[in-house]
């Protein structure tokens, strides 16, 4: 199936506009490592010009035709954009598909989750006006206090390629809903579908600047928008190190941020489960999107009763997996992002394999793609908690295993990393998992099941996987500035000075 990608520009100030130094960057297929197009490349300049768009559609008409106007007047643009989406699913997926290599029943699943996204915050954005001067219980009844709800400004999103539309989307549509005007530098390494969301902006009629797009480096467009003197708010997802760096930039403007970073994530299985369905889930947990997810529950603990007979039946799942191109029938598994990406995986198999780890399955080129930056999906178990593998964040299709005896051990073993965005637990024995679910040292918690979320639930973590947090009303609340209102309602002076005496 030929599909054509669209030559866009950048979007600024409701137009495409050509970068300053008309500079592009190579769209890959890492499916067939082939060029397919080329994407607009933002310099520092064109980030000034966004945030000055940005920043008149803040201000225009006093306020009036975004920031103060009505939640319901914003919503009817979520609702547009969310019906545009719908109507695009095919053409969304299928880019999303070439552009980053995730299958595409995947890319599919995510379009839905997109125009969910938007019509959840349309929702919350119609809520928010009947919640405004929401009366403070004050203990003197001379005065009476409310409080006001108000955009906290320009924000700057910086956003991932695992997944492109989806979590830019988590980002775009609250900060629209609550007033903010906005400026979205995707990753280059997967930024086809964020420009179509500019396409889509454009032809609903979404008034200019509210949403700019900004396609390419973070180190040519990324960091100038982090360290942006008029760019109120920094929300960042992508790698700790990054993170750290995006920081620094904001601490120098005391400018708040918002962080989803790296993880490592633990999923337990204890010894009461039914082994097959846990097997799928442990799969489902480390290899969806080509294991390619911030919150993969990459590290397996498994009771020692059950590991042989769970490890056996975990590699013969794991080898009948379809590793394909990502537009064939029935693909579960496609390529990695990037050349770099692809090597980065395949040396984090070598040195665990050089650390005296053992490699059950996968970790190399499958046999039958001879291009492509395809990895089989690795078990790795005889692993020390010293390891690489066991301490560092692959974002690849790699999961590696150690046993437990007691539940003691399991909590120990889950909680000693830097990283805690999630941990899922597995066991029929819902007290046990209750006590799993207090004990874990994590932002998110899944019980019998890893990675399913929703917009209406809150993410994000803690530790070195960051803070705040995206979505549900907690993520409408991550774009508002809480601003107090304090009235003396008394017909008698306050009376705290003497009056001077009358001549």
């Amino acid at each position: 199936m030929a599909i054509t990608v669209p030559r866009r520009q950048l979007f600024i100030g409701g137009q495409w506009s050509e970068p300053v130094r008309r500079q592009t960057l190579p769209v890959i297929n890492p499916a067939t490592e082939d060029i397919i197009g080329y994407i607009p490349a933002a310099t520092s300049e064109d980030v000034e010009l966004a945030v000055e768009a940005a920043r008149k559609a803040l201000t225009r008409n006093k306020g009036k035709d975004w920031a103060r106007a009505s939640g319901a007047v914003r919503a009817k643009y979520l609702r547009a954009i969310a019906a545009k989406v719908i109507e695009r699913k095919s053409e969304l997926a299928n880019l999303e598909a070439i552009d980053c290599g995730k299958p595409l029943d995947e890319a599919a699943w995510d379009m839905d989750d997109v125009a969910g996204c938007f019509e959840y915050y349309a929702d919350l954005a119609e809520e928010l006006d009947a919640k405004q001067k929401a009366p403070l219980v004050l203990p003197m009844d001379t005065f009476k206090g409310y409080i006001l709800k108000e955009p906290i400004g320009v924000v700057g999103l910086i956003t991932p390629w695992n997944y492109p539309l989806l979590m830019a989307v988590w980002k775009v549509a609250p900060s629209l809903a609550a007033g903010c005007t906005a400026i979205l530098k995707p990753s280059e390494l997967a930024s086809l579908t964020c420009l179509e969301l500019a396409d889509i902006c454009r032809e609903v009629g979404l008034p200019p600047g509210v949403l700019n797009i900004l396609t390419g480096l973070g180190t040519e467009a990324g960091a100038p928008l982090a360290s942006h003197p008029h760019v109120d708010k920094i929300v960042f997802t992508g790698s700790t190190a990054t993170g750290s760096n995006i920081m620094t930039s904001a601490a120098k403007l005391v400018k708040p941020v918002s962080l989803e970073l790296g993880g490592k994530s633990p999923i337990i299985v204890f010894d009461d489960v039914e082994i097959d369905k846990a097997v799928e889930w442990t799969m489902f947990g480390c290899f969806w999107t080509n294991g390619q997810i911030c919150s993969a529950t990459s590290r397996l603990l498994v009771h020692e009763r059950i590991a042989g007979e769970f490890l056996d039946k975990l590699v013969k799942w794991t080898k009948n997996i379809k590793i394909s191109d990502p537009f064939e029938e029935g693909c579960r598994l496609g390529p990695v992002v990037s050349k770099g990406q692809y090597e980065r995986v395949l040396k984090f198999v070598s040195n665990a394999r050089n650390e005296g780890a053992t490699v059950l399955c996968g970790g190399a080129r499958p046999q039958h793609l001879k291009k492509g930056y395809f990895v089989e999906p690795a078990i790795i178990s005889n692993v020390t908690t010293s390891m690489e593998i066991w301490r560092e964040e692959v974002f690849g299709p790699v999961l590696c295993v150690k046993t437990f005896s007691t539940e003691d051990e399991a909590i120990h073993l889950a909680n000693d990393s830097q990283y805690g965005l999630a941990g899922a637990v597995l066991s029929n024995d819902l007290e046990r998992c209750d006590r799993v679910i207090k004990a874990f040292e994590s932002g998110i918690v899944w019980v019998n099941c890893s990675q399913p979320c929703f917009c209406q639930a809150p993410w994000g973590g803690t530790k070195r996987s960051g803070f705040g947090r995206e979505l549900g009303e907690w993520g409408l609340e991550n774009y508002l500035s809480v601003k107090q209102v304090t009235q003396y309602i008394s017909d008698e002076p306050w009376g705290w000075y003497k009056p001077p005496s009358k001549l």
